[in-house]
């Protein structure tokens, strides 16, 4: 198949994932590391997953460059051009905007798929053939389209799109106009959500053209976008990294959803389910791993357990881990790290990381 050269993907790969911690630290995120034992990481798993539908030299990384290494070691054949290494965190706008100006610098017909590096995706080609749908609507249109997920039940820890019901539908009805965007909610509300069938679940992931989105930091984030737009003659040049340094130090900390998708009119949303998570806990790998007859995740060569169920276990290969007695619970080891933690408690594993980083000092995080 012969793949447009106008499409673009824009990986985002700079966070540091704190609530996969011990595994997931800051020198070493959850992205880099192989959580589903593939053998490939979860930055070579949504790369490769985008070679189908992208040309492998329109595929971008933005990333702290404390990971360009990571990057470069892990994609060893990808352009370093490609690779965007941001000088400190600034949340997703930002980011977003780098990509756009740079990639519309070289392209004035781009098409941009923004995912991030740690998701979850079990049917790839239903997957592909809806960012294609994704890519057609938005060649057509001047609109800012979002994957929203069919939720399977009323989680808090995903934030939610509403769409308008029989309401400025496209292609068919498919594609929604999105009436609200919800942070996570609490539980009732989030029922409430999934009782109402008007709700999905968002995915993070944008399509859009290069101009369609660096009009709509024109219009909602001016402030970014006038940062990233001086940087038009200085986009792969040596001076690049200078400016970036320069432009980030004045950006704002704020998130595309926040800062564009929230406010922007001109925003679609297409319904899909292609076996999505976006892995953010423990609790998340777990719903997604094989268990055994007792409901056991176990990821390592050397566990016993017994009278247990329901907990998910992940440690070296090489450990001996006998459990007895445990329901419920996520036990995790790595580099001489343990964590015990109840299942349903996944959400404060943040607050235990920061913690740790107060009491017991930065390098064990």
């Amino acid at each position: 198949m012969e793949l447009n050269k106008d499409n673009y993907c824009i990986i985002m790969a700079g966070g540091i994932g704190s609530r996969f911690w011990p595994m997931s630290k800051q020198n070493k995120p959850k992205q880099f590391l192989d959580v589903l034992g593939t053998g490939k990481s979860l930055l070579q798993e949504t790369h490769n997953r985008f070679k189908g539908l992208v040309p492998e030299e329109n595929i971008f990384i933005v990333t702290n460059k404390a990971y360009g290494p990571l990057v470069m070691g892990q994609l060893p054949d990808i352009n370093p051009d490609n690779v965007l290494l941001e000088p400190s965190r600034r949340n997703t706008a930002p980011c977003i905007a780098y990509a756009a100006h740079k990639i519309y610098k070289n392209n004035k017909n781009a098409r941009l798929i923004i995912a991030p590096s740690d998701h979850l995706i079990l049917q790839k080609d239903v997957f592909l053939e809806k960012v294609e749908l994704g890519f057609r609507f938005i060649s057509e249109e001047d609109a800012l389209l979002t994957l929203g997920i069919q939720p399977g039940r009323p989680d808090t820890g995903y934030g939610y799109i509403q769409f308008m019901v029989d309401e400025e539908s496209r292609e068919n009805g498919i594609i929604k106009k999105v009436k609200t965007f919800t942070e996570k909610p609490n539980l009732d509300l989030a029922k409430s959500f999934l009782a109402s069938g008007d709700f999905l679940w968002n995915s993070g992931i944008f399509i859009g053209k290069a101009i369609t989105f660096i009009k709509s930091f024109e219009e909602h984030l001016p402030e970014v976008n006038t940062i990233f737009s001086e940087g038009k003659s200085i986009y792969y040049t040596v001076n690049e990294p200078d400016f970036i340094e320069q432009a980030y130090a004045q950006c704002t900390n704020i998130s595309m959803d926040y800062g564009v998708m929230e406010k922007a009119s001109n925003v679609f949303v297409l319904p899909a389910d292609f076996g999505w998570s976006d892995l953010g806990t423990w609790g998340s790998l777990y719903e997604n791993s094989t268990k055994d007859e007792y409901n056991n995740t176990i990821i390592g060569k050397q566990v016993m357990i017994q009278q247990s169920s329901g907990c998910l276990v992940n440690v070296p290969k090489e450990k001996l881990v006998v459990i007895q007695g445990l329901n419920d619970f996520i036990v995790v080891e790595s580099d001489g790290i343990l964590l015990i933690c109840k299942m349903e408690d996944e959400q404060e594993i943040r607050q235990l990381v920061t913690n740790v980083k107060v009491e017991k000092g930065e390098e064990f995080v």
